[in-house]
């Protein structure tokens, strides 16, 4: 049974479970098959999680929500907030991972330095206690792996990420935290805290003092 956390006239606002894959695979009904079955009508995807990430996902209810959500996307007009946790720790403890991604090897992507098509993603960090940091990261474009790429370019592979090489863990601690945008002109803003050991061993004064539930709040830059 698939988590729906909001149901609108338009769309739905659904939680992925952590390794479910988006689509069918393998004989295995994937997200969309789930959903679409659950609910009894014809929807369409705007946009996706890998599937090893969890966390929120728009789910358009007719065709003309999903030409609408596609030009949000395509404009970079809905705010997305993702919740990691690495090891290691960067250089700095916030700032900008820009740069062209290109594929590597063994189902991995790299950064590059080039700008003709970059990724781009901005990020905040802050100490467990334990030897790792919890990263709150705002993806500006929308790239395959593009968060887990940029996290393994600072030198810091997400926690159970086996392709990028993360300490190993029993799920990938990478969550699709919050969403934020206006639609048809009313204004929506969601979040859903994440499952997982160590997500759910987070001290709750980091969260509250860092505003981590609410995050459209902090000073994001223009990127």
């Amino acid at each position: 049974m698939i988590n729906i956390i909001a149901t609108e006239a338009d769309f739905y606002i659904c939680e992925k479970p952590a390794g479910l894959d988006f689509h069918d695979s393998e004989g295995q009904a994937g997200f969309f098959s789930l959903i679409k079955q659950q609910t009894g009508e014809n929807l369409y995807p705007v946009h996706r999680l890998d599937k090893q990430t969890s966390g929120l996902i728009i789910v358009a209810r007719n065709l003309a929500a999903e030409q609408i959500f596609n030009q949000l996307f395509s404009s970079h007009q809905i705010e997305k907030y993702y919740w990691a946790i690495a090891g290691n720790k960067p250089k700095q403890k916030q700032g900008r991972i820009v740069g062209d991604m290109v594929k590597s090897r063994n189902r991995a992507w790299k950064l590059t330095k080039g700008r003709c098509n970059p990724a781009k993603t901005f990020f905040y960090s802050f100490g467990l206690g334990t030897g790792q940091r919890l990263y709150l990261l705002r993806p500006y474009s929308g790239k395959t792996h593009q968060l887990r790429v940029a996290l393994k370019s600072i030198g810091v592979a997400i926690l159970g990420d086996d392709i990028y090489k993360g300490d190993a863990a029993e799920r990938l601690y990478l969550h699709a935290y919050a969403l934020k945008f206006s639609y048809q002109g009313q204004d929506f803003c969601w979040q859903i805290a994440p499952t997982g050991d160590s997500f759910e061993q987070i001290p709750q004064e980091i969260i509250q003092q860092n505003q981590l539930n609410q995050p459209w709040c902090l000073n994001w830059p223009k990127l």
